[in-house]
């Protein structure tokens, strides 16, 4: 029996454009092949930079391109973190965590709730602690849980941080996935391009070009700059040469509209499995991202469920720093019928833990 994993970040083999990508790659390499094959600013491929700089209306200066999205991070951990006060969500991207600590960094986390992150706490300890140095904060659809933060939680969230004088860096890397309701505003639109926006090409291109892209305060923007070409020279340019040719030639919209009609078909797939297949337990309806959190009565060991179920793999709570009781579900990796049959699997075997 083939393992179906809902325990991975990864995007379907079918969502990814793999022939466009070649084709965009093929002209990339024959129109500017002496530039892409050599090296490079440590900021990454200029074209690329004055292209997005256009759409954030900033500087190109300000645009930085790492080998995906952890190593940018990574950097801005090691630059700005070391040895500091960092706040964090709880639970969170649990690789972006692992990067503040091997930074040294003091994590006072933001408790994250069904209702949104626990703002008044922050407040307080905003005031009682020594000033954090980032606030690191995942707005929409978030990793792991799937939340999104409303207008007004982001705002004073913004606030908070803007009084504390805290420099906010904002992953966004799931923001485009929306498969329903209206968009929000992002921190760095909050804050009049002033905090640190993040994202990534990996779930609205293609996980393998390895493309991340911070857009930073000028000064910051040169430190890292300095710091990557003094560590790895320059990024691949490569990569980032076809993404860029693949927002020239404007593929990047429609093929953003293809992948997210096809992510709302996966979730309600999930969705509707869930409704059929586990008894017993609640789960999330987000509105974009690619996770869907699901919560087993309290007590219940998830991990334990995962270790002895047949045929289906999901990621727990206690291996994200979630809940005990929680399992975090992807919908992104399979096809809707891969989504049932896995979803069937699972709650076979919930139903050897507890009686419904």
């Amino acid at each position: 029996m083939e393992t179906i994993s809902f325990a991975g970040d990864e995007l379907a083999p079918e969502l990814i454009p793999s022939e466009e990508l070649a084709d965009c790659a093929a002209t990339a390499l024959e129109e500017d092949g002496a530039r892409i094959l050599s090296y490079g600013t440590g900021a990454g491929y200029t074209p690329l930079r004055e292209l997005l700089a256009e759409r954030f209306g900033v500087h190109p200066y300000r645009v930085f391109l790492t080998n995906g999205w952890l190593q940018g991070f990574g950097l801005l951990a090691q630059h700005r973190a070391r040895a500091q006060n960092v706040v964090a969500e709880y639970p969170t991207y649990d690789r972006a965590l692992q990067l503040l600590f091997r930074a040294g960094a003091n994590v006072i986390y933001l408790d994250i709730h069904d209702d949104g992150p626990a703002l008044d706490l922050l407040a307080v300890n905003l005031r009682t602690s020594q000033r954090p140095a980032l606030l690191y904060t995942i707005p929409t659809f978030q990793n792991p849980t799937g939340q999104s933060l409303s207008a007004e939680q982001r705002a004073r969230l913004y606030y908070l941080a803007q009084r504390a004088g805290v420099l906010t860096v904002e992953d966004d890397t799931y923001g485009l996935l929306r498969v329903e309701g209206d968009p929000l505003p992002t921190l760095f639109e909050l804050s009049g391009q002033a905090s640190v926006y993040s994202t990534s090409f990996s779930y609205t291109i293609a996980p393998g070009l390895r493309v991340g892209v911070f857009v930073l305060p000028e000064e910051l923007a040169g430190e890292l700059a300095a710091r990557a070409n003094s560590i790895y020279i320059t990024p691949a340019l490569l990569s980032q040469a076809t993404v860029f040719e693949f927002l020239r030639r404007g593929s990047f919209d429609s093929n953003l509209e293809h992948l997210t009609s096809e992510l709302l078909i996966r979730r309600d797939a999930m969705l509707g499995a869930l409704e059929r297949h586990v008894a017993g337990g609640e789960w999330t309806r987000p509105e974009g991202g690619i996770f869907v959190t699901l919560r087993l009565p309290p007590g219940t060991d998830t991990k334990a469920i995962v270790e002895r179920a047949e045929g289906v793999s999901a990621l727990a709570g206690a291996d994200y720093g979630g809940r005990p009781n929680a399992l975090r579900l992807n919908f992104a990796a399979h096809a809707p019928d891969e989504i049932e049959q896995g979803i069937e699997r699972l709650g076979r075997a919930l139903e050897t833990v507890f009686d419904p």
